[in-house]
Order: C-alpha cells, then sequence, then structure tokens
C-alpha cells in the first residue's frame, strides 16, 4: 500500500495543474556554488517582467563581443523565486575550466507557476498533434527580447547565440528555432517535444537528447523532430539515451563534449 502511494505521489508531480500534462522536475536545494549567479529581473517591451539569473564571461574585455547562452528549465522549475531554475545545467558554466575555455554570457530566465513557456495551453500528445500554429506566448516574447538586448548592448556576438533547454524548456528550444530559424547557431533541446511541421528552413545546428524509456514526454517528439530537421537539410545529431527515462539530462550534461560541441558552432 505505502509502495503505491507513492508512486501515485510521483505521477501526480509529472502533471501541471489544470489539466496540463507535462514534465514537473523535482529539485534539490541549491548547491551553493549557484550564488555566483547575479539575480535581476527583466522587463520586456511590453512590460512582461522575467526574473532573470545571468553569468558574465569570468574576463570580459571591454568592447569584445561574447556568446551568448540561454538556458530554459523545465516545468518543475517555474516560480517566482528567481532561483529554481539554476537547479539543472547551471553549474557546468561556473567550472572554472570551461570558464577559461569558454567565456561567454549566461541567462536563466524563470516562467511563472501555472504557465508553460512555449504554448497557450499544453497537453502532451504525438508529435503530429502537437500545436502548429499557436501564437507566441508572452513568456517567449520575452525571451526573444532578452536577446534582443544582450545583441543590440554589443555584448553578445550575434553570430554566437545558443539555445538550450529541458522537458518544457525542450519544447521551447524547438518553438524558438521554429519562429526564429536564422537567429542561433547551435541549439540543445533535451526531452522536449514539437509538432515536426514547425521546424522549416532551422540555419542553426542541432543537437537533440532524449531517453528512450522517458514516461513524461514520448521519446517519438524528439525522432520526429529529428526526421524533419534532417529532411530540411538541417545539421542535426540525435542522441537516444537506452533505458534512461526523463532525465536524460543528466547524461547529456556529463559527456566531455556537451560544451565542445555547442561552442564550436557560429553563423
Amino acid at each position: 500500500m505505502k509502495r503505491l502511494l507513492a508512486i501515485t505521489l510521483g505521477l501526480a508531480a509529472l502533471l501541471w495543474t489544470g489539466g496540463n500534462a507535462v514534465s514537473a522536475q523535482s529539485y534539490s536545494p541549491l548547491d551553493p556554488s549557484v550564488k555566483g549567479y547575479a539575480a535581476s529581473e527583466f522587463t520586456a517591451p511590453d512590460g512582461t517582467v522575467l526574473p532573470i539569473r545571468t553569468l558574465d564571461p569570468a574576463a570580459a574585455k571591454p568592447g569584445k563581443k561574447y556568446p551568448l547562452v540561454v538556458f530554459l528549465h523545465g516545468a518543475g522549475e517555474r516560480g517566482s523565486d528567481n532561483a529554481k531554475q539554476l537547479v539543472h545545467g547551471s553549474g557546468q558554466f561556473l567550472n572554472p575550466v570551461n570558464r577559461e575555455k569558454f567565456p561567454c554570457y549566461v541567462v536563466f530566465p524563470q516562467c511563472p507557476e501555472g504557465t508553460s513557456w512555449a504554448y497557450q495551453r499544453l497537453s502532451l500528445r504525438s508529435p503530429s498533434g502537437m500545436p502548429a500554429n499557436d501564437s507566441e506566448t508572452a513568456w517567449m516574447k520575452a525571451v526573444k527580447a532578452l536577446i534582443d538586448s544582450y545583441i543590440d548592448s554589443g555584448k553578445a556576438d550575434p553570430r554566437r547565440i545558443y539555445v538550450m533547454g529541458l522537458s518544457m524548456g525542450g519544447m521551447a528550444t524547438f518553438d524558438l528555432l521554429a519562429r526564429y530559424p536564422d537567429l542561433f547557431a547551435a541549439a540543445i533541446p533535451i526531452c522536449g517535444t514539437v509538432n515536426p511541421s514547425r521546424l522549416k528552413g532551422v540555419k542553426a545546428a542541432v543537437r537533440i537528447f532524449h531517453g528512450d524509456a522517458d514516461p513524461t514526454v514520448p521519446v517519438d517528439g524528439s525522432r520526429e523532430a529529428y526526421k524533419a530537421l534532417k529532411a530540411g537539410g538541417t545539421r542535426v545529431e540525435y542522441i537516444e539515451i537506452p533505458g534512461c527515462g526523463h532525465d536524460s539530462w543528466t547524461p547529456a550534461f556529463r559527456r566531455d563534449d556537451f560544451l565542445p560541441w555547442l561552442f564550436s558552432k557560429k553563423k
């Protein structure tokens, strides 16, 4: 009975409220190292406010432009604390060796509770059943405006704009690629999904990760995205992890070539 209750509670944690079924990652207390990220807010032209955490190059040179990495978290990290979005993926950019090898600006925005990065209302369906023409959400418009602000300020190199995200953030990564096919040099969607008909004319190099045993976001989402991108001539790689459940970001981040692949790409 106790085991059944634990399973039931675990499944419940994978659901959005309001019937919006999608992943919600559990999170552990923040490692003290993430305090290296500055906390602030970004206000988009339409007034939408995003809590953001940012990391600058360790030794930025005046007048020099650096790559920009935008990381989009999953459903479990939504909120307004401007902290939970750092749970997954932030530590790799604080590694002093990585900071020396790959100086860059890094931004972790946070999506509010009860909403989704890329979709007005979402329940997971087959890839072809995912929304094909939803209007852009206020949150994605704000993320785009945030990217533009880095470019317009002269900080970010427009030839080296990168985006990555996991689960709900993986879906948002695909959404940005579909809406702005010329903007990014590289993208890494992890355990996401998208209607493959949207992925046309994507100029970025794309590397997709997914676990073949994912019980939350079906692996077909990434498989179909890969096939659509490849058919359209996009430089795309697909890495499917055997036996891996929803947390395919863990083996992805552990790859020795994870960051080297990303930073090797430019427009």
